[in-house]
C-alpha cells in the first residue's frame, strides 16, 4: 500500500490511526516501521476514529491513510482500512493494484539516509469536533436548551475518547458513560445490533434518559436508543438524519441495496430523488458523487454527510440527530413513530461448495423477470415497497437473503419464499 500510494500521488506522507483493540499497538508498530522503511513519513493520530483519520488525510496533504481496526468485528480480529489521498476508501481497482504489488513483492525500501520520519499528532479528534460544530445544520444552542440526559456505550474503544468530548462541545451536560475506557476489552459483541445492546437498553428503560448512543469500536456506525429503552432501529439512524438534512437542504439521497425503503419514501416526500448503490461504503460514495446527494450512507447506522467528508461518521451523525431531536420538540420514540415503519428480515442459506451460486442467481432473476429487478450487486427483486435482496458471500458458499416489508411476518414470508425457490432450483439441477 505504501508503494502504491507513493507511486500514485508522488507524495511521501501517510496518516495512520487506530481503535483501542488489544492488538492495536503491536499492529501499529509494524505498519509504522514498514512505512518508514519505504521512505514514507508517518503522521500517527494514535487512538482515533475512522472518520477522524479520513478527515486528517487531505488536511495533512498525505498520499493516503491507514486505520488499524477490524470495525465491528470481535476482539480477536484486526485489520487495515486503506484510504486514498482524498481520505476515502480505496476503490476495487486500486485494491487490485495494491494486491498486484504484493503478489510480485514489487517494493523498494529506502536507503538508510532516506528513511521516513515519525510524528505523533493527537489533535485531530478536537479538529474533527470543531469542523462538526462549524456545520450550519448543527444547532448547538437548540441542543443546549433541551438539557438532554444521554447514556452512551462506546465498547471500551475510541468512542470513549471522542463521543463524550463531542457531547460536551454540543452543550450536553448530563452524560452517563458506559464502557468508555479505551482498553480494547469489549464488554459485549461490539457490533451495535439490538441483541448486543441489552445492558444500555435496560439502563434507559429506568426512565432517567432522553436518548442512548452506541458506537462501534472505530466510531463509523451509530445506533440510538429511545427514551423508553427500545432501539430506534439501526436503519432509522440514516432515515432520521436524512429527514433533518432534507428539511433544510433540497437534494438527493443514496443508500445501499440492502437498506430500508423508508429512506426513499422520506426523500421523495421532501422533493428529492433516491438512488441505491451496491453494498459497501466506497460504492455508496461513488453513487453519492454521481447524483450530487446531500446525505447518504448505509442502513447499519452509517451516516455520510458530504458537507463534512465522504465517509461514514458516527460523530457527525450524533450532532445532526441531536439538532433534529432538539428542534422537532419530540421525544425520540415520537420522532421514530413519525417515519414509515418497515421491518427487515436477514437470513442466509448455506450451500455445498460445488453449487454454482451465480447460476442460481440467474435462475432467480429469470423466474422474477416480470418484477423490477436490480442486478448491480446480486439480485434485488422489488414488489412495490417490499423487496428481497440476494447476495453471494465472497468468502463462503452462502447466499444472504435480506427482505423488507411493513409487516415482520410478510418480510419473513418473502425470505422463506425465496429460500424455497433456491432449494427448488438446486433440486432441479441434481
Amino acid at each position: 500500500f505504501g508503494t502504491w500510494a507513493q507511486k500514485k500521488t508522488g507524495k511521501s506522507k501517510i496518516v495512520i490511526g487506530r481503535d483501542a483493540r488489544i492488538s492495536g499497538e503491536m499492529a501499529s508498530n509494524l505498519v509504522t516501521n514498514t512505512l518508514i522503511g519505504l521512505g514514507l513519513d508517518v503522521v500517527d493520530l494514535g487512538l482515533s476514529t475512522t472518520p477522524t483519520v479520513e478527515i486528517a488525510v487531505p488536511d495533512e496533504d498525505a498520499a493516503g491513510g491507514i486505520i488499524l481496526t477490524a470495525s465491528h468485528n470481535p476482539v480477536q480480529w484486526n485489520a487495515l482500512k486503506l484510504l486514498n489521498d482524498k481520505g476515502e476508501f480505496i476503490s476495487a481497482e486500486d485494491g487490485a493494484e495494491v494486491l498486484k504489488i504484493a503478489e510480485k513483492d514489487n517494493y523498494k525500501f529506502a536507503e538508510v539516509l532516506a528513511l521516513g520520519s515519525y510524528k505523533k499528532d493527537d489533535s485531530y479528534i478536537d479538529k474533527h469536533i470543531d469542523k462538526i460544530l462549524a456545520l450550519p445544520l448543527v444547532d448547538v444552542e437548540a441542543i443546549k436548551a433541551k438539557n438532554f440526559k444521554i447514556a452512551i456505550d462506546c465498547v471500551n474503544s475510541t468512542g470513549g475518547i471522542s463521543v463524550p468530548r463531542l457531547l460536551k462541545a454540543l452543550g450536553v451536560e448530563h452524560i452517563q458513560e458506559f464502557y468508555c475506557e479505551p482498553t480494547g476489552h469489549f464488554p459485549h459483541n461490539p457490533e451495535p445490533l439490538p441483541e448486543n445492546l441489552n445492558h444500555i437498553c435496560r439502563e434507559i428503560e429506568k426512565g432517567k434518559f432522553d436518548l442512548g448512543i452506541v458506537v462501534d469500536p472505530d466510531v463509523d456506525r451509530l445506533a440510538l436508543i429511545q427514551e423508553d429503552g427500545n432501539p430506534f432501529g439501526e436503519e432509522y439512524t440514516l432515515v432520521a438524519v436524512a429527514d433533518y438534512v432534507l428539511s433544510n437542504t433540497t437534494g438527493n439521497t443514496v443508500s445501499n441495496l440492502s437498506s430500508s425503503v423508508a429512506l426513499k419514501l422520506v426523500t421523495e416526500k421532501k422533493g428529492g430523488s433516491y438512488s441505491a448503490a451496491a453494498v459497501g461504503e466506497v460504492n455508496v460514495v461513488t453513487e453519492m458523487k454521481k447524483t450530487k446527494a446531500v446525505i447518504g450512507g448505509e442502513g447499519n447506522g452509517g451516516i455520510i454527510y458530504p458537507e463534512l467528508h465522504y465517509g461514514r461518521d458516527a460523530l457527525v451523525g450524533i450532532a445532526l440527530f441531536l439538532s433534529h431531536l432538539a428542534k422537532s420538540d419530540k421525544r425520540a420514540s415520537r420522532l421514530r413513530a413519525s417515519y414509515p415503519n418497515f421491518h427487515i428480515s436477514k437470513n442466509k442459506i448455506e450451500l455445498t461448495p460445488e453449487i454454482n451460486v451465480d447460476d442460481i442467481l440467474k435462475e432467480i432473476q429469470k423466474k422474477y423477470s416480470s418484477q423490477k429487478v436490480n442486478t448491480i450487486d446480486g439480485v434485488k427483486i422489488e414488489f412495490g415497497n417490499e423487496w428481497v435482496h440476494l447476495r453471494k458471500s465472497n468468502t463462503e458458499p452462502i447466499i444472504r437473503i435480506y427482505s423488507e416489508s411493513d409487516s415482520e411476518a410478510t418480510a419473513e414470508h418473502l425470505a422463506n419464499k425465496l429460500i424455497s425457490d433456491i432449494k427448488d432450483i438446486i433440486t432441479a439441477k441434481v
